[in-house]
C-alpha cells in the first residue's frame, strides 16, 4: 500500500498511541491533534502535531484549515453530537473516516458466544457503550443516505503497559503484594479477553486506506479467552505472588457498595466474552493477536515498579476493598 496522509484525533491514548507508532513504521504521513504531548506515551518522531481542543468542533476545524486527508480516525469521540460536527467537517475532505466505539456495546449478557460483529447491539448497564451504540447510529445513517465514508472499529478491553486491567488497579496489586484479599467480582470462571495495544495496532492500520473497510463494522480481539481467576493469578504471578488472596463478590454487590464501578461491571466485565475475529483477519490477511496475557502482565508490573511514581495506591480503592470484603464476611457469618 502506498504511503497515506492521515489525521489521528486523539494520538496518545492507550489505543491511538500505538497505532500511530504502527502507522509511522508503515511510512504514512501521520498528523494528530490533540491539546497536548503526554510524557506517558510520546508522539513517534516525525508526526505532525497540530494543537486544539478535541471537545470544540471550531477549535478542530480551526487546526486543520482547509486540509484534507486520505484517512480521518476519531479516538475521542463518544457521543452523538461530537460524531455529528465531524460529519460535518470531513464530508468531502477524506476517503475514510474510521470510528473508535467499543465492544461493550454488544448485548449484555450475550445470547451466544463467540460474538461476532451481527452480534446485536444493547448494554442496559453502561451509558458510555449506549452512546458508542447512538454514535454508530448516527454514522450508519450517514453513510446509507450520503455515502459518508465510516468504518466502525470495535475494540474490547486493550491494554498497554501503563493500565492494569484488574478492578481497583494498581491499589489491587499491592493489595495481594502485602498478603491481603482483592476482591474477583463474580466467581472468577467468566472468561474474558484481554488484547495487547501493539497487537491492535497492527491490524487496525491495515484498515486504513481499505476500500473494502468503508461502510464495515469489525471489532478487533485477541483470540485468548481467560477467567477471571486466571488473569489476576496471572497478574500475581508477575508481581512475586505465588498465592493471592481472593475473595469472590457478586458483581451486582460489588456495584452496590462501590457505585462507581457498578457500569463497567454489569455492563461489561461480569459477562463472558468470546470473540470471533474471522472478519479482520479477512481484511488484514496474516494478522493474528501474538502477545499472551502472561507476556502482558509482566510488562505492566515492570512497568509500574521501574520508578516509585507509578505504583500509587489509592486509599479510596483501598477502602472499597475493606468495604467489600466487610459486606462477603458477613454474608458468610
Amino acid at each position: 500500500m502506498s504511503a497515506l496522509t492521515v489525521l489521528f484525533i486523539g494520538g496518545t491514548g492507550i489505543i491511538s498511541s500505538a497505532a500511530a507508532v504502527r502507522a509511522v513504521e508503515l511510512g504514512h504521513r501521520l498528523t494528530v491533534l490533540n491539546r497536548g504531548s503526554s510524557s506517558t506515551r510520546p508522539v513517534p518522531d516525525g508526526v505532525e502535531v497540530l494543537t486544539g481542543d478535541v471537545s470544540d468542533p471550531a477549535s478542530v476545524r480551526a487546526a486543520i484549515g482547509d486540509r484534507s486527508f486520505d484517512v480521518v480516525v476519531d479516538f475521542v469521540a463518544f457521543t452523538p453530537d461530537q460524531v455529528r460536527a465531524d460529519i460535518d467537517l470531513f464530508t468531502g475532505r477524506t476517503a475514510q473516516y474510521v470510528f473508535i466505539s467499543s465492544a461493550s456495546a454488544y448485548q449484555k449478557p450475550v445470547a451466544s458466544l463467540p460474538i461476532r460483529e451481527s452480534t446485536p447491539l444493547r448494554n442496559p448497564w453502561w451509558q458510555y457503550s449506549r452512546d458508542k451504540i447512538a454514535c454508530e447510529d448516527v454514522l450508519v445513517g450517514a453513510h446509507r443516505d450520503a455515502g459518508f465514508p465510516v468504518t466502525i472499529v470495535r475494540p474490547s478491553h486493550t491494554y498497554d503497559r501503563t493500565s492494569i486491567p484488574l478492578t481497583g488497579g494498581w491499589t489491587a496489586v499491592d493489595r495481594m503484594r502485602r498478603g491481603l484479599e482483592v476482591v474477583v467480582p463474580g466467581d472468577g470462571t467468566s472468561l474474558w479477553t484481554l488484547t495487547h495495544h501493539a497487537d491492535f495496532a497492527r491490524a487496525f492500520v491495515g484498515l486504513l486506506g481499505l476500500p473494502a473497510a468503508v461502510g464495515d463494522t469489525v471489532h478487533i480481539t485477541s483470540d485468548e479467552a481467560l477467567p477471571w481467576d486466571q488473569i489476576t493469578r496471572t497478574l500475581a504471578a508477575a508481581a512475586g505472588v505465588d498465592e493471592p488472596r481472593l475473595v469472590h463478590v457478586a458483581s451486582e454487590s460489588v456495584a452496590t457498595v462501590v457505585p462507581e464501578w457498578g457500569p463497567g461491571i454489569l455492563g461489561d466485565k461480569a459477562h463472558s466474552v468470546v470473540f470471533d475475529n474471522t472478519h479482520v483477519k479477512t481484511l488484514v490477511p496474516g494478522w493474528t493477536a501474538t502477545t499472551p496475557w502472561s507476556t502482558g502482565a509482566r510488562e505492566i508490573v515492570e512497568w509500574f515498579d521501574a520508578e516509585p511514581g507509578r505504583a500509587v495506591v489509592d486509599p479510596d480503592e483501598d477502602a472499597a476493598f475493606e468495604r467489600l470484603l466487610e459486606r462477603a464476611r458477613a454474608f458468610d457469618a
